[in-house]
């Protein structure tokens, strides 16, 4: 398939089926997950409160040196209740979004986090990668881990997955063919908007991880982070040049759908139909 003269590189993973992979795609290599990021930042949290470390209702002034008394708390900024916008104040760059947003441009938001609230919390939904960065950086603080150490600890070791890195070896990484095959840059992640969007998985082991958190249930009941629609529990995730939907049902059947060069709505259509089609299969 081409999109705009390009590959569209595509890999479907589910219960119905082996897995399909069309122009180049591989279940064994890193591609960016965008956005479903948050199911492994928002299991942490819950896998946290399980463990005692912190409470789902903590405001975020126990944790972070915010405003004191915004109302915010961690379940908030999870369920995307917690009247923050969706992105990071100021305009930022087309190319490379995110690459200026390290640990200290966010340090010198929370003093003021007051002031960038669209609406009081727990008043509204809005989606906010913002959010996450700033939960993320609360789950460091109250088990005094970085974001990678916490999410191996409380979600990547026990459900026996190690394919899923903030960092994979440029060699195993694959990214979007451009001109000429030649690979697209992606999107500079792993400062503070990680926890909302920067991890890299190969498709196998992301799949494993819907199936193990929502299939299998093997860390209790789903994060707050997943969307819920009827009988179906998703999440999806885009970048520049990478999108992924993630689904399963009640009864059990799933899908991961990732693709390079595509139109992310495409990829959760895709993801949709998938999931249609395998209830009509014999």
């Amino acid at each position: 398939m081409k999109r705009a003269g390009r590959l569209v590189p595509t890999c479907v993973l589910s219960e119905a089926a082996s897995p399909t992979l069309s122009d180049g795609h591989a279940v064994d290599r890193f591609v960016q997950i965008g956005s479903l990021t948050k199911v492994v930042t928002g299991t942490a949290l819950t896998r946290m409160a399980a463990s005692g470390v912190l409470s789902l209702d903590d405001p975020l002034d126990r944790w972070l040196p915010t405003a004191p008394r915004t109302g915010i708390t961690l379940l908030h900024l999870a369920r995307h209740t917690s009247g923050l916008p969706r992105l990071p104040p100021g305009r930022l760059p087309r190319r490379d979004p995110y690459a200026a947003f390290d640990r200290a441009a966010l340090d010198r938001l929370l003093p003021r986090i007051d002031t960038l609230l669209t609406c009081l919390p727990g008043r509204a939904e809005e989606y906010s990668n913002l959010g996450y960065a700033v939960l993320g950086a609360a789950l460091s603080a109250a088990s005094r881990m970085t974001y990678a150490e916490l999410v191996t600890e409380y979600v990547l070791r026990p459900l026996n997955i190690t394919e899923i890195t903030a960092n994979p070896d440029p060699a195993q990484r694959l990214l979007a063919p451009g001109f000429l095959g030649r690979p697209r840059k992606p999107w500079t992640m792993d400062g503070a908007i990680l926890p909302a969007g920067g991890l890299w998985a190969t498709p196998r082991a992301a799949a494993d991880m819907v199936v193990r958190l929502l299939v299998e249930r093997r860390l209790g009941d789903p994060a707050p982070s997943w969307q819920t629609s009827g009988p179906l529990r998703w999440h999806n995730g885009a970048t520049r040049h990478a999108s992924v939907f993630a689904g399963a049902m009640d009864d059990g059947r799933w899908v991961l759908i990732h693709r390079l060069n595509a139109v992310p709505e495409e990829t959760d259509r895709a993801g949709i139909q998938a999931l249609k089609a395998s209830r009509t299969s014999p």
